[in-house]
């Protein structure tokens, strides 16, 4: 190729030899990099690569030119002389000389192509929301025609429920949310700044919330499509459990002031980690509607054929519309926003959880004098 052809050519130009060495390179390979055409010569290209840029080239790149003789439309990311990236499209082709063998690269800018590609992306995903968008009437539609057969899509539904909650609990969330709670509590040993803790604290926060939304999960699925939830009644100390649940949810909700009073004496025969699991699911859900300027209390009564635990919260009161479902599943007090909500299984949980104790829960709920859910056992 004549000089003056190969130095003005629209691309960068550069020859190289076996070992990567460049030989020659144009002005416009010179001008993408800011390096001289002086200082191209003699590196190495692989060495104008990014670190995954030269491995690509010394595990493909290099032995495809070797064994063919040529590449086309390779994308590879090289590094301008002040250290930005420069994503390129390469072209390779192998010549053979008298006593030696070169390699001729002709590289191309992918602006133009890469804005081209992001709206070929984003046309593509508008066109995916326009599917969705039909997909969800075509499921309404076919949801509406299922109530024809109710009892078959009652029986699909829960199945198909089953399924999907037992892939995500055991799988797709409970490995991964094991790993991270490892990996906090295993980094938490050390010194750490101030600003890591608090990041640390944010995480072992969020694997709280992520493994009471698991629970939830999982024992709604056991309520809805299993045997039913299981418990392990033993006589307990009804105040002691209480307080040290109290205990573990400040640490939970740090935000939060929570008290716990104790009334009467007497026995209980409950299953310890249930009523814990009861307490959390009220507090998280104080937590979330309530007024977090006054504090959450949580009462624990026995005496007198008494065996029960209660939330209290100050706030917003419920609405009365909404008082008669809130224990179903996937109901909230509220469309307002919150970080410590979970999926709107909270309050169902707790349903079921004082009926297999052989009890039931009720709530009161006004402007003056706040919102207290009360938890009745059959556990004396």
């Amino acid at each position: 190729m004549p000089a003056e052809l190969f130095d003005s050519a629209a691309c960068a130009l550069a020859v190289t030899a076996q070992d990567g060495t460049i030989l020659q390179a144009n002005a416009r390979f010179s001008e993408w990099l800011g390096f001289s055409t002086a200082e191209l010569c003699g590196q190495r290209f692989q060495d104008l690569l990014t670190m995954g840029g030269r491995i690509f080239h010394q595990t493909h790149l290099a032995p495809m030119l070797r064994m063919h003789g040529s590449v086309a439309e390779v994308k590879l990311d090289l590094l301008h002389r002040d250290g930005h990236k420069l994503t390129m499209l390469l072209n390779g082709n192998k010549r053979e000389l008298a006593d030696h063998v070169v390699y001729d690269l002709a590289l191309f800018g992918t602006t133009d192509r890469d804005k081209y590609e992001r709206e070929l992306l984003n046309a593509h995903k508008t066109a995916e929301a326009l599917l969705q968008e039909k997909t969800a009437a075509e499921l309404a539609l076919h949801q509406a025609q299922a109530e024809l057969s109710e009892a078959y899509a009652i029986a699909q539904r829960r199945a198909l429920f089953a399924e999907q909650m037992v892939a995500i609990v055991s799988h797709d969330l409970k490995n991964p949310l094991t790993a991270i709670r490892m990996a906090s509590d295993f980094l938490s040993r050390g010194e750490r700044t101030a600003k890591e803790r608090q990041l640390l604290g944010h995480i072992g926060q969020s694997s709280e919330r992520a493994q009471r939304m698991i629970a939830d999960l999982l024992d709604f699925t056991q309520a809805r499509v299993g045997q039913g939830i299981v418990i392990k009644a033993a006589p307990l100390d009804l105040h002691s459990v209480i307080h040290r649940a109290v205990d573990e949810l400040r640490v939970a909700f740090p935000k939060a002031t929570l008290e716990h009073h104790a009334q009467g004496h007497g026995d209980a025969n409950l299953d310890a980690d249930r009523v814990q699991q009861i307490i959390g699911n009220l507090v998280a859900n104080s937590v979330a509607y309530g007024d977090l300027q006054q504090p959450i209390t949580v009462t624990s009564r026995l005496g007198d054929g008494a065996c029960e635990v209660s939330v209290h919260n100050y706030g917003a009161a419920i609405p009365e519309a909404l008082l008669a479902g809130l224990f179903e599943p996937m109901t909230r007090g509220t469309d307002q926003g919150s970080d410590v909500r979970s999926v709107g299984l909270g309050l169902y949980i707790v349903r079921e959880l004082a009926k297999v104790h052989g009890g039931d829960v009720a709530v009161s709920s006004c402007a003056t004098l706040g919102t207290t859910f009360t938890v009745k056992f059959q556990g004396t």
